[in-house]
């Protein structure tokens, strides 16, 4: 049975590509840095989720949320992880917002990184 979740334009057409560190014993940043180059689009609608958030007056956002909406949408589309939107993934991901958008630094909630 097809999966009948949305799908970015073009990524039927994408190969699985393979990094040789992009292995469980690579580093948490290698995998993630691995994972956002193959998956440069989480980013992006990130972004423009976040953008709308904004517009709408939100005061917090919660990456967890962010990732879930994603994950609701676009839940088959993202390559090169057995997850398809990993959670280890979402400190990351906040601080590449907060260096494209540094006016967006009250919305997120930043610990220390517990792993490198």
């Amino acid at each position: 049975m097809p999966s009948r979740q949305p799908r970015l334009p073009g990524l039927e057409d994408i190969e699985q590509l393979v990094y040789p560190d992009h292995t469980p014993s690579a580093s948490i940043q290698t995998r993630f840095e691995a994972f956002h180059e193959l998956n440069p689009w989480v980013l992006r609608e990130l972004e423009r989720r976040t953008a709308e958030c904004v517009e709408a007056g939100w005061r917090r956002i919660g990456i967890g949320m962010l990732f879930e909406l994603l994950r609701f949408r676009y839940g088959q589309a993202t390559r090169g992880d057995e997850f398809r939107l990993n959670n280890n993934w979402r400190s990351r991901y906040v601080r590449l917002l907060l260096e494209r958008h540094p006016d967006w630094e009250p919305l997120f909630e930043v610990r220390a990184l517990r792993a490198v």
